[in-house]
């Protein structure tokens, strides 16, 4: 039996981890999610807690013992999904700005011929709803330019809603992710790209977060920025 885990990095998004678990589990697919929580000084932990007495033995929680960034985050979800022997990991952000509905197809697409499937803003057009102009342009221009950098062709290479064969993250190094944000993003896709696996972009609509307050500084802009050039100078380390 295949087995299927989402996993939802949170810190203080009490106000919408309820919704997206909600949304997840109403796709009546049989999957798991994994919530790996920062120590939320606004009880998202305690209430994933809570709700895991709804949802028994599909609700995972993993309490970290501080905030240290997205990437060191998923990399601790990605140890424990491999560590329980799945199949088929994705990322999803907790603010609802991804749609749970692409689930099915992504992971049609995973168990079909590609290794991994990148829920893509950028890959027919933009398609993103509320994000302010600037955002938006920001956002594009960054993947135009990593594609520049790095050759890879990948329309949204910053994309966070990603599904992962688990052979994928098994043959990545994950003690050697470098970066966070951003960056951790772009260094994931280049990994895999560099090893030869399958990517394939899936087009989504991003919805821009309702509630809670966006993690993005401009320290996760500069650092990816400059991760693309390092990633491009040590490719053939990657290999």
């Amino acid at each position: 039996m295949e087995l299927t885990l989402i996993i939802i990095p949170t810190y203080n998004e009490v106000e919408n981890i309820e919704a997206i678990i909600a949304a997840i589990f109403a796709t009546t697919l049989d999957i798991n999610i994994l919530v790996v929580d920062d120590q939320s000084p606004d009880g998202t932990g305690a209430l994933v807690l809570d709700l895991m007495t709804i949802y028994r033995q599909k609700l995972f929680l993993e309490s970290r013992k501080e905030k240290s960034g997205l990437g060191a985050a998923y990399v601790h979800g990605f140890k424990w999904a491999l560590r329980h022997k799945y199949d088929y990991i994705f990322e999803m952000d907790a603010d609802l700005s991804h749609n749970p509905n692409e689930l099915k197809p992504m992971l049609a697409l995973l168990k079909g011929n590609f290794d991994m499937v990148i829920g893509s803003r950028y890959v027919n057009g933009i398609n993103v709803v509320n994000w302010p102009l600037n955002r938006i342009l920001l956002s594009y221009f960054a993947s135009m330019y990593v594609q520049l950098i790095t050759a890879m062709p990948i329309k949204d290479p910053t994309a966070g809603y990603i599904g992962y064969k688990s052979t994928v993250l098994e043959s990545i190094a994950l003690d050697d992710i470098k970066f966070e944000g951003y960056a951790f993003q772009i260094e994931l896709k280049y990994k895999a790209w560099i090893k030869k696996f399958k990517l394939f972009e899936h087009p989504i609509i991003f919805k821009n977060r309702v509630l809670g307050k966006s993690k993005m500084s401009s320290n996760i802009i500069w650092e990816a920025l400059f991760g693309v050039l390092f990633l491009r100078l040590n490719k053939q380390r990657f290999k």
